[in-house]
């Protein structure tokens, strides 16, 4: 792959501007956005990119931190800095802080839940490559395995909706799933605990996974749906079980 290059005139300019960590997000996103990045590429070294943006280590480093928060980059360890080449991992600290300064409701979140949800199982339904269908069949098996583990199995619940939004092939509900899922996990990890039987949860699961595999769109939303909906229910009977133990 050739090596991005910055013109003269964008390192003067960047460091006529003060060169900030903000000069370096937009030039990066130049780049993607003329094409001489693409998904999965991998960037210059931090040194190589210092010297051929003319400003130092540090403003580079807060640069790139804030372009991988953003999933526009993701960074390997011990491999590099790449462009992201998959559904945008989005912070859900966003989310959650809305969720706080509105006053979100956990009704509200399942609401959300089922208009991204439902349609994303109809999806992919009719999308799902082999490897997708492997990702969700894996997700199914460890709830299974879990069943004794309630934290293990919320995990692997959370992977599995996670797993069916990247196979509906739009990365748009695939990543507003995860940022939902994650203030899901955050508030059910307090009360999945108090629930006392997983398998009507995983045999629901399994369902949703037969009809994905067995490309039936409409049998995916309709399982999709239903599973949600007992999701919900056997939320408020966790929550209501937690505030009873509070008093």
């Amino acid at each position: 792959m050739p090596k991005a290059k910055f013109t003269q005139s964008e390192k003067t300019t960047t460091a006529q501007n003060g060169a900030t960590a903000e000069h370096v997000v937009e030039q990066i996103r130049s780049l993607i956005a003329n094409g001489e990045l693409r998904p999965g590429d991998r960037l210059p070294a931090e040194r190589e990119l210092a010297k051929q943006l003319g400003i130092s280590r540090p403003s580079i480093r807060a640069g790139l931190r804030m372009l991988v928060a953003r999933g526009v980059l993701r960074a390997r360890h011990g491999s590099g800095t790449y462009v992201a080449d998959g559904p945008p991992s989005l912070d859900s600290d966003q989310l959650s802080l809305l969720a706080e300064l509105h006053g979100f409701t956990f009704d509200q979140m399942y609401e959300a839940r089922q208009v991204l949800e439902v349609q994303a199982a109809g999806l992919a339904a009719e999308r799902a490559t082999p490897e997708h269908l492997a990702a969700i069949s894996e997700e199914v098996a460890e709830m299974y395995a879990a069943l004794e583990d309630p934290q293990q199995y919320l995990i692997h619940d959370i992977k599995f909706h996670r797993a069916i939004a990247t196979a509906s092939a739009n990365p748009i509900l695939a990543t507003l799933v995860e940022m939902v899922s994650a203030v899901m996990y955050d508030q059910r990890r307090d009360t999945i605990g108090r629930a006392h039987d997983f398998k009507e949860s995983v045999e629901m699961h399994q369902r949703l996974y037969r009809a994905i595999r067995s490309r039936k769109p409409d049998e995916a939303r309709a399982a999709m749906h239903e599973h949600l909906a007992l999701a919900h229910k056997a939320y408020r009977t966790e929550e209501g079980k937690l505030s009873k133990k509070k008093k």
